[in-house]
C-alpha cells in the first residue's frame, strides 16, 4: 500500500513516454512534444523543457515582411513568436490550457493569435486584424490564418466545442469564447446593445461574431480576456 505513493511510482505514472506518433505528439492532454528535426514555429514563452542540440530565435524584425510587421506592431505581443531549430524533444504548453493539434491538407483555418502555440514551417500563415472590433474591447482582437499541408496546435481553456455552420443555419459566438473558424468563413460583428444590458457586464459582451456560411467553429467554455498594452 505505501509503494502508491512512492517517489518511485510517481515517477513511473508521470515520465515521458514516447508514442511514435510523429513530429506533434501530446504528452498530456495539456503539454506537447514535438519531436524536433528541423524547425518549427511556437509560441514565445511556451517552452517548458528540452532535451538536445535545440536553438531557441525570436521571430526576426524583418523575417516575414514589412506586412506582417506592421499588423504585428498594431496587435501586441500576442502573436510574438519564437524559431525552434535543431534535434531533439522539444516540451510546449500554455498555462495549463488544453492542446489539439490539426494535421492540415491543403486547407485553412483561423485561429485566435492568442490560441496558436505550435505549426510547421510548411504552413503559409497571415495576421488578420479584426478592424471593426478594435476600440470596442480591450486590446481587441486578431486571428491567424494558416494554410497548406503540414501540422498545427491550438490551445482552449478546457475543452473545445466544435459547432458546424450551414448556410440555414448560422453560428452566433461571444469573441472572447472564440478559439477557431474553418478558412471558408468570414465572420460578421454584431453589436447588440440589448444583449449586453441584460447581461449586465463590460462593454465587450454587447459584440457577437457571426458566422454564415458553410463549415464550422470551435469554442470554449471561458471568456479571454485581451488587455492592449495601454491598459
Amino acid at each position: 500500500m505505501m509503494n502508491r505513493y512512492s517517489i518511485e511510482e510517481f515517477v513511473n505514472q508521470t515520465k515521458q513516454k514516447d508514442k511514435g506518433e510523429g513530429l506533434f505528439e501530446l504528452e498530456t492532454p495539456r503539454l506537447m512534444e514535438v519531436n524536433l528535426d528541423g524547425q518549427v514555429w511556437a509560441k514565445a514563452g511556451a517552452m517548458v523543457s528540452y532535451r538536445g542540440d535545440i536553438k531557441f530565435e525570436r521571430e526576426g524584425i524583418l523575417e516575414h515582411g514589412f506586412g506582417k510587421l506592421f499588423k504585428k506592431a498594431l496587435t501586441g505581443e500576442g502573436t510574438s513568436l519564437m524559431k525552434a531549430a535543431g534535434k531533439g524533444k522539444l516540451y510546449l504548453a500554455d498555462q495549463g490550457k488544453k492542446i489539439s493539434i490539426l494535421q492540415l491538407q491543403g486547407d485553412s483555418i483561423f485561429v485566435n493569435g492568442n490560441d496558436l502555440i505550435a505549426f510547421e514551417p510548411s504552413i503559409s500563415w497571415d495576421i488578420k486584424l479584426m478592424k471593426k472590433v478594435g476600440g470596442m474591447m480591450a486590446g481587441g482582437l486578431f486571428n491567424v490564418r494558416l494554410e497548406g499541408s503540414g501540422m498545427v496546435a491550438i490551445t482552449s481553456h478546457y475543452e473545445p466545442l466544435t459547432l458546424l455552420v450551414t448556410r440555414d443555419n448560422p453560428v452566433f459566438t461571444d469573441p472572447n469564447a472564440t478559439v477557431a473558424w474553418s478558412g471558408s468563413l468570414h465572420p460578421e460583428f454584431i453589436t447588440d446593445i440589448s444583449f449586453k444590458t441584460f447581461l449586465g457586464r463590460g462593454s465587450g459582451e454587447s459584440i457577437q461574431m457571426k458566422f454564415a456560411g458553410e463549415g464550422f467553429v470551435v469554442v470554449q467554455p471561458f471568456e479571454e480576456v485581451y488587455f492592449s498594452e495601454q491598459s
